[in-house]
């Protein structure tokens, strides 16, 4: 198994777990020591488990070859890869530097497709293994001031459920993982905790029960799952609504991201309307 982004949150509550019934894991992420810490862990805990640790930043296509002709030198074939690893940040699209756009896109979208690219191909001929895919649930609905994050978590989901029928019968899982709000590095790092128009604090869950729903979903071969109770309910009627109610829904977070003030204050004169931010119902 192969798990990307493994050094902290999802992924490294994904290893921990996997590891009670992996023979070989193959670690993958940018900080090596934070790697190397969690092989020494679950080596503790799994003394017969083989653990692979792979610096790799995933911006880079030079260093996925690298990680892969790695894994050709070390006999390693990967059965199951997770492409867990991703990128967001919250800002408006025209204050983004380029720079990390492209870094997004390169994590977030083109990581996984080569990895998938190059790996998967081996699955087919031994007609098992599996894909998953961690993505978001923002690959299902509008997120104003993470307009990069989620067109690359709608693209993943795309591709996750399209790859998926073009598998069918060969022996090779696909699953879709697309959580809500969850308790990691990536909400301080993305700025998204504190952002106004976000999913209530109630809907939060821990990184081992996202790992936990994500490996029960992947297990039952499952094309979706939205971890958690409460939001597996929200994203299931969330789903049932009309494209404009969903804009709607964008409106606190878009005008406190762009005015700084929220939908129950008046717009200033000079600012513009918040209805153009919402468009009309389709």
């Amino acid at each position: 198994m192969l798990i990307t982004g493994a050094s902290s949150g999802i992924g490294r509550e994904l290893a921990r777990q996997l590891a009670r019934r992996a023979r070989t894991l193959v670690l993958v992420a940018r900080r090596e020591e934070r790697l190397e810490a969690l092989r020494d862990e679950l080596l503790e805990r799994n003394p017969t488990l083989g653990v692979l640790v792979e610096r790799c930043d995933l911006a880079h296509p030079d260093d996925v070859d690298s990680l892969l002709d790695s894994l050709s030198r070390h006999l390693v074939r990967v059965d199951v890869l997770v492409n867990n690893a991703g990128l967001g940040d919250y800002s408006l699209y025209e204050q983004e530097s380029w720079s990390h756009i492209h870094q997004m896109l390169q994590v977030n979208v083109t990581a996984p497709l080569l990895l998938t690219h190059r790996l998967l191909r081996h699955m087919v001929e031994r007609k098992r293994g599996g894909i998953l895919n961690i993505s978001s649930g923002g690959a299902r609905t509008f997120v104003p001031g993470l307009a990069v994050y989620a067109a690359t978590k709608h693209f993943l989901d795309g591709f996750t459920e399209s790859l998926r029928l073009e598998l069918l019968g060969t022996g090779v899982v696909v699953t879709q993982v697309a959580p809500g709000p969850v308790d990691t590095e990536f909400s301080e790092v993305a700025g998204t905790r504190e952002r106004v128009g976000g999913p209530p604090a109630w809907l939060r869950i821990s990184a081992a029960q996202c790992a936990r729903e994500a490996i029960d979903g992947f297990d039952r071969a499952a094309p979706l799952v939205y971890p958690g109770l409460a939001y597996r309910w929200m994203m299931h009627f969330s789903s049932l609504l009309p494209r404009g109610v969903l804009r709607a829904a964008g409106l606190p977070a878009a005008k406190q991201l762009r005015y700084g003030t929220s939908l129950l204050e008046p717009a200033h004169p000079d600012r513009g309307q918040h209805v153009l931010l919402a468009g009309g119902p389709e």
